[in-house]
């Protein structure tokens, strides 16, 4: 809430400003003799020349934009002194009347200049190095050329522990050798592991130590 109060007070501040500014820069004219909508151009040629002015120099700090932003200054600036009481605005000297009827010729000047005035170059960037020559070799005295590094093979993996063979029952093996007596008789060929654990439906190392038993 306290920010938003400032920002309200500084364009009401500015606004305020602006209009007393605006209308010492039309009494100052129309005092000069210049009537009706020309009294009214007056103000408007000022504020836009300080605008003009002031957008060059938010890009660059040249000499021609703060030459023109001191003319727009000090015409809005004595304007706002002039009717301050200090001139008679009823018996206005022909000095100031030539001022303010040379002053659309002038802002019109500067206007012009401000508007095709050149943009300052980019500073250029630095040249790129030139390149290094390349070294020259003696083929008749060669440098002794560097050691090749030595590579270190990496060591083997130790090798995993294998799990103990599995336990068969005496009972179990006499079974499976009945069972295995039958497949042979029923198809010319022995018992085969995938065909034991199937059939007695025990775990892979199981039926395989069994085979490697009937074997």
């Amino acid at each position: 809430m306290p920010r938003s109060f400032r920002l309200d007070a500084v364009l009401v501040q500015a606004v305020i400003a602006g209009a007393l500014s605006f209308a010492h820069l039309h009494d100052l004219a129309e005092a000069a003799g210049q009537t009706g909508w020309k009294a009214w151009a007056y103000p408007v040629s000022v504020d836009l020349l300080l605008v003009a002015v002031w957008r060059r120099l938010r890009t660059e700090r040249s000499g021609l934009a703060w030459f023109w932003f001191l003319i727009a200054l000090v015409a809005s600036l004595g304007a706002n002194i002039a009717t301050a009481g200090l001139l008679d605005l009823d018996h206005v000297p022909d000095w100031l009347r030539i001022l303010v009827a040379g002053w659309p010729a002038l802002a019109f000047l500067g206007g012009t200049l401000l508007a095709h005035q050149p943009d300052t170059p980019a500073p250029a960037s630095a040249p790129e190095p030139a390149p290094r020559p390349a070294p020259v070799v003696d083929l008749d005295h060669p440098e002794p050329s560097a050691p090749a590094p030595e590579i270190t093979k990496p060591e083997p993996a130790p090798a995993l522990p294998q799990a103990p063979a599995p336990t068969v029952p005496p009972a179990l093996v006499d079974h499976a050798r009945k069972v295995a007596t039958e497949h042979r008789t029923r198809t010319g060929s022995d018992i085969d592991t995938a065909t034991l654990r199937a059939r007695l439906g025990i775990p892979e190392d199981l039926a395989g130590a069994i085979v490697a038993q009937l074997a």
